[in-house]
């Protein structure tokens, strides 16, 4: 029963978006429905995932959907790709910066204009009881989740045929949540992080600021 946790963010997410955004790069932008949602808020959106599978898919899905302001979906590695220095108002990366090494945040801190917002949806491993205890609070939310998609998929069947094919490669977090917060202290100086349900992290950093904001909250 499909339940897509990084979907569930989204809103949270759009709501990090500068006012005055012109500009947005989404890394890691698996088929494109986060990439797309950007656009359609009238913003200029690149949009970079090294799977070419993925990449394909999220062309056609956005040829499919219409408009001029579609996505520029790429093929690229966000560790090593050239990005133009202080031009993205809004950089998203959704459940991919643990396909990279972290240092990769300083490439997209550097790539944002002043002003500019990084929104990091993350995941990371259960190594603390407190990571165990949230896991365990997640669980029933999570199987509520999955059978109300369930029951929506069985009334308007069109909503499952509009899921992604394509699956972008998976790989396993391994970079505990205080390992995270140390990195980003250290990288993004005044990011905000904390934990969400369903396994994800919410970092936050605004290109100017440096009191740094920890607070372990968040569903």
């Amino acid at each position: 029963m499909p339940f897509d946790h990084n979907d569930h963010y989204h809103r949270l997410l759009v709501r990090q978006v500068p006012r005055s955004c012109g500009a947005a790069l989404d890394v890691g932008c698996g088929t494109g429905r986060f990439a797309r949602r950007l656009a359609a808020l009238g913003v200029e959106v690149d949009a970079i995932d090294p799977s070419a599978e993925v990449i394909a898919e999220a062309r056609s899905r956005s040829e499919g959907a219409g408009g001029a302001g579609s996505p520029r979906f790429r093929q690229a590695d966000a560790s090593t790709v050239e990005l133009p220095e202080g031009h993205y108002d809004f950089i998203s990366c959704l459940a991919s910066i643990h396909h990279m090494p972290f240092d990769t945040v300083a490439v997209l801190r550097d790539a944002l204009a002043p002003g500019g917002v990084l929104v990091v949806l993350g995941c990371y491993p259960e190594k603390s009881l407190l990571d165990r205890a949230w896991s365990v609070a997640a669980v029933p939310v999570n199987a509520g989740a999955r059978l109300a998609v369930a029951v929506v998929d069985r009334i308007r069947p069109a909503a499952a045929d509009g899921r992604a094919r394509a699956k972008a490669p998976v790989t396993p977090p391994t970079m505990s949540l205080d390992e995270i917060r140390r990195e980003a202290a250290a990288l993004l100086p005044g990011s905000s992080i904390r934990r969400l349900l369903f396994w994800r992290y919410l970092l936050v950093f605004r290109s100017g600021e440096s009191k740094p904001d920890t607070t372990d909250a968040g569903v």
